[in-house]
């Protein structure tokens, strides 16, 4: 829940992100992954995360376009957009129309690979078995059928899923974030 949340410094030092969850025994600098949410207000370098996997989206505000290593480039405008990319890269972020907030998944490469889906209209997604999800809705009520149950999650809460066992768990909902961590 939201309560739960902690606000830490980036790494670089340049601004805050709010961490909604991280690996048992992780912190800031040591971590296998960690899901956060950070506001940016003014251009910069990002953190550096080398070794590491980086999923940005764009969940509040108009534009980001970030540039990794002078050379690729990628745009973020629409509520949603997503960026994947090396976290060692030096990346330059620029906003294009104001302050913006962005979800963070950063995974430690040599553990995990990350899936990541994002859907904008209401549909139901089957979730699989036997896998490590988190869900987060970012604009509405997202409900969870599964063993005959409905459990309803608030916009702005993460749900973390660690195993699935025999029942099918089925998602309806939009404007989410589900992130599959799959151990390599």
């Amino acid at each position: 829940s939201p309560e739960q949340y902690k606000t830490i410094p980036w790494k670089n030092g340049l601004g805050e992100t709010t961490e909604l969850a991280i690996n048992e025994g992780g912190d800031v600098t040591n971590f296998d992954w960690r899901l956060s949410i950070a506001r940016v207000t003014k251009d910069g370098f990002f953190s550096d995360f080398s070794n590491y996997s980086r999923n940005l989206i764009l969940i509040s505000g108009k534009g980001l376009r970030l540039e990794h290593d002078n050379q690729k480039v990628e745009q973020l405008d629409q509520l949603l957009d997503m960026a994947s990319f090396d976290g060692g890269c030096k990346t330059f972020g620029t906003l294009t129309s104001g302050e913006i907030k962005d979800f963070n998944i950063i995974t430690k490469t040599s553990i995990y690979h990350t899936q990541v889906e994002r859907y904008i209209n209401e549909q139901f997604i089957v979730l699989k078995q036997n896998t490590q999800y988190f869900v987060y809705s970012i604009s509405h009520e997202a409900k969870l059928n599964f063993n005959n149950e409905t459990m309803e999650l608030p916009c702005g809460y993460l749900l973390a899923i660690s195993k699935i066992n025999k029942e099918e768990v089925i998602l309806k909902g939009r404007n989410l974030i589900v992130i599959q961590l799959l151990n390599l």
